[in-house]
């Protein structure tokens, strides 16, 4: 299994969708989350995500079924089951985790020398807040909390496995692609 956790902007999406698009001998393959957020375009269930209502989320949580959860906003949950994730596995799938920093740790938690944790980070916060700003996504606003988030995030690095600083995006690649190989032997 493949962790990969980031700060916003870090790369971490684009990293990883590299590694599933271009290296297909790794047999990587998306976890796939639950949610209870409704479908998007042409979402479907069980493809991008499982959808649940608020409702069967909780009850989920409290059966225990969840690696990691968060609720993002009241009643909009995220969130990743074992048994899918085991499903998943028992195909013979490498299970990649695009997930949020402290998702990544409880994952590793549950895991252990299973998983491989990877943390993308930024060569700095000033290169960070050039990147989102030249995005043009967000309002100054959203991204002076995502700067301050991605300040907090970057404090927990240490809990993972391997850190890949993204100065240049062909070398951070590469780094990655090297050490996925080197852990699935």
């Amino acid at each position: 299994m493949l962790i990969v956790s980031a700060p916003s902007g870090s790369g971490k999406s684009t990293i990883v969708q590299w590694l599933m698009k271009e290296h297909p001998e790794l047999k990587l393959y998306f976890s796939i989350s639950c949610t209870s957020r409704a479908p998007r375009g042409t979402e479907q269930n069980g493809v991008e995500y499982f959808f649940l209502t608020p409702e069967e989320f909780r009850t989920k949580i409290k059966n225990d079924e969840f690696l990691e959860y968060e609720e993002v906003y009241q009643d909009r949950f995220y969130g990743t089951l074992k048994a899918q994730v085991e499903r998943q596995r028992e195909a013979g799938q490498n299970v990649v985790f695009d997930v949020d920093v402290k998702g990544g740790i409880n994952i590793k938690k549950y895991y252990g020398d299973e998983a491989l944790s990877l943390f993308i980070q930024p060569p700095s916060v000033e290169e960070l807040r050039r990147r989102l700003e030249g995005r043009a996504t967000d309002t100054p606003e959203a991204i002076a909390e995502r700067l301050a988030k991605a300040e907090y995030e970057m404090t927990f690095a240490p809990q993972f496995n391997k850190i890949i600083v993204n100065d240049d995006l062909e070398t951070a690649k590469q780094e990655t692609l090297q050490v996925v190989k080197d852990f699935l032997g």
